[in-house]
């Protein structure tokens, strides 16, 4: 079996790509072409800087190129991938040097040949006349600059693209497994880092500090999102970032429980979103360590559940039913294991939906969530139905303390009964605990790409 490395040693695939999203589209009506322009250099207002450049996904997807001001054409007869790059520059080359030129960018990316962007009406309207004018240009309306004309196509269609890219990126191919799983390999250092620098950090920030110079002198210089450095009750927060506050209590100088790190590199465009939590004390509070036992419990359930074909709702459920037997052991919940289902307890505890999936973006394109879902339970899920093998989900359980939430449970008439508040009293300082892996569905089970420890005995070792 090939290494991740000798895989990503070749060119991103992005004909493969260009060929499945126009399959897609035939549908749609005959489609002659496919039009897509990178993201566009962008100056900060009341600045002579450029914003942070992140690349557009969708013309990545077809093309494997980072670089901005630039366009792509897919003449989908003729299977011929253009890529345009913006002309040289004078002025530009003196502060920024040399662009690439067009016999580089063809080295580079899995094209068949690179024009400059002057050079894009021309090429759509050859394109257009080669066909006999009666194929569809597919662009996204959004994406489109002035300037650029569809003449010659008997239509253009700026209504569908962007989601059949959007359907065809959840199913990934080798190279994007490659991808993914190097993300995951430099985000495990990243943790392993930061779980060591959390033995002495009396801060968040140091902490995060570990992680960043670890990812990005790995490789990963961009993050897949803003990464979270809670600390203690901070950890009931599901999207902290101010990853500021002290470890360390400032009256009492005792150092908090636990830190939860939810913390991803982005490597080559592609992400990683991995969750721990880390003893600052060497050992987990017991109570800390109780609630981490039923969570890597959901966890393992949840990742043994997964091939292709399984429904996520399903997944998701199962989860809950975990998370409500080890709370009713703990003696946090009280009741029916059936009861408590049914009437969404558990709901307070673990607000999130199960996970996500996952590719160049954090949360990826493809899961169809329903926000309006009148089901409390499933409002947050964001992946609904049958996984397909190919697809990459994050598989990430939590149990939180957070008062915002549990509170109106506690004074409601016909819920409060469900919790012991005595017990519950026990448990705020835990803040969260949340298990994050990055899994890949295949025909016959699946394929954890983490490998970050989470044992605790593991954790705790690295901590001491």
């Amino acid at each position: 079996m090939a290494t991740v490395d000798a895989i990503l040693a070749a060119k991103y695939p992005a004909k493969v790509h260009a060929r499945r999203v126009a399959q897609a589209l035939q549908a749609q009506g005959e489609a002659g072409a496919i039009y897509l322009e990178a993201q566009k250099t962008r100056m900060i207002e009341d600045n002579d800087e450029a914003m942070p450049f992140r690349q557009r996904r969708p013309f990545f997807y077809l093309t494997g190129c980072p670089e901005p001001d630039a366009s792509m054409v897919y003449d989908v007869k003729a299977d011929e991938l253009t890529l345009f790059i913006p002309p040289i520059d004078p002025d530009s080359v003196i502060w920024s040097g040399l662009p690439l030129s067009p016999e580089e960018a063809a080295k580079l990316y899995d094209v068949d040949r690179v024009l400059y962007t002057s050079e894009v009406n021309a090429t759509l309207a050859s394109i257009a006349s080669t066909q006999g004018g009666k194929t569809v240009a597919f662009a996204i309306e959004e994406q489109v600059s002035e300037g650029i004309q569809f003449k010659g196509f008997s239509q253009t269609n700026f209504n569908v693209l962007k989601k059949a890219i959007g359907d065809a990126r959840v199913v990934k191919d080798a190279y994007e497994i490659a991808l993914l799983r190097k993300a995951n390999d430099i985000s495990a250092k990243g943790h392993i880092a930061a779980i060591k620098a959390a033995r002495t950090a009396t801060n968040e920030r140091e902490v995060e500090a570990a992680w960043m110079q670890t990812c990005i002198a790995n490789g990963c210089k961009e993050q897949s999102y803003h990464p979270i450095f809670a600390g203690g009750a901070n950890g009931a927060t599901l999207h902290y970032v101010k990853n500021d506050e002290y470890l360390v209590d400032q009256a009492t100088k005792q150092r908090k429980g636990n830190l939860l790190i939810d913390a991803g590199g982005e490597y080559r465009t592609y992400c990683a979103d991995i969750t721990r939590v880390v003893p600052l004390a060497g050992r987990f509070p017991t109570e800390t360590r109780q609630i981490y036992e039923i969570v890597l419990q959901m966890q393992a359930a949840c990742i043994a559940m997964l091939k292709e074909g399984v429904r996520w709702d399903d997944v998701h459920a199962q989860a809950h039913r975990i998370a409500i037997k080890g709370l009713l052991k703990l003696g946090i919940l009280r009741g029916s294991e059936e009861e408590l289902f049914e009437k969404r307890v558990s709901v307070a505890f673990f607000p999130h939906g199960l996970g996500h999936y996952l590719g160049m973006d954090t949360h990826d394109t493809g899961g169809y969530p329903n926000y309006e879902d009148s089901d409390k339970m499933f409002r947050y899920l964001r992946v609904r139905g049958i996984l397909p093998a190919g697809s990459v989900i994050t598989v990430e359980p939590g149990i939180y303390f957070c008062r915002f939430i549990i509170d109106p449970v506690l004074k409601s008439a016909e819920l409060s009964k469900y919790i012991d508040a005595d017990v519950l009293e026990r448990y705020w300082d835990v803040g969260g605990v949340r298990i994050e892996d990055n899994v890949h569905i295949t025909k016959d089970g699946h394929d954890n790409l983490t490998s970050a420890p989470k044992a605790i005995e593991e954790v705790e070792s690295l901590a001491q």
